[in-house]
């Protein structure tokens, strides 16, 4: 079952990780040019070790 909740996870740390991108890009006042890549990497790592460290302490307490 805890396959099923880091699957839902992931999906919606990459909508929110996007969403947070042009958040940012929205304040800068311009998009970053080649590294969008490279910051995206960035939010969703950090979102997804707090998530799923999360899950892990949730599932197996």
């Amino acid at each position: 079952m805890q396959y099923v909740y880091y699957t839902i996870a992931a999906i919606v740390l990459y909508f929110l990780s996007d969403w947070i991108l042009v958040m940012i890009e929205n304040k800068r006042g311009k998009q970053f040019e080649q590294q969008r890549s490279l910051v995206f990497l960035v939010i969703i790592m950090v979102l997804a070790v707090g998530t799923f460290k999360a899950i892990e302490l949730l599932v197996n307490p």
